[in-house]
């Protein structure tokens, strides 16, 4: 099971809902994040070659927009199980957490 970095994450659920160019996903991180996520640039395009190479995002479209290339991305099914399978694993933890907190359990269980 691979476990996803927050950023990462984030760019996965920012393209959930659809194709997106790189500024607009940067914007739903930070949404998506309220605020927590602020990819800068440099990261956000190292991270969606990365996730190209893994097939878990594609390039959608091309345009020419003032004279720079822009490039929409897009989930690959590969990506969409992957994200699917993340997120079930941290609301599995958050119920944990949850599930302690209703309980009002103070017993740590040392391994």
């Amino acid at each position: 099971m691979t476990v996803l970095q927050e950023p990462t994450y984030r760019i996965l659920t920012s393209l959930a809902s659809g194709p997106l160019h790189g500024y607009a996903i940067i914007a739903e991180a930070r949404i998506l994040s309220d605020g927590a996520i602020q990819l800068r640039p440099g990261t956000l395009y190292t991270a969606l070659d990365r996730l190209c190479s893994e097939a878990l995002i594609s390039v959608d479209s091309e345009e020419v927009v003032n004279g720079r290339l822009r490039r929409s991305y897009r989930l690959t099914p590969r990506g969409r199980d992957v994200l699917a399978t993340e997120a079930e694993r941290r609301r599995a933890i958050a119920n944990r957490a949850l599930s302690r907190l209703r309980s009002g359990s103070t017993t740590a269980v040392v391994q």
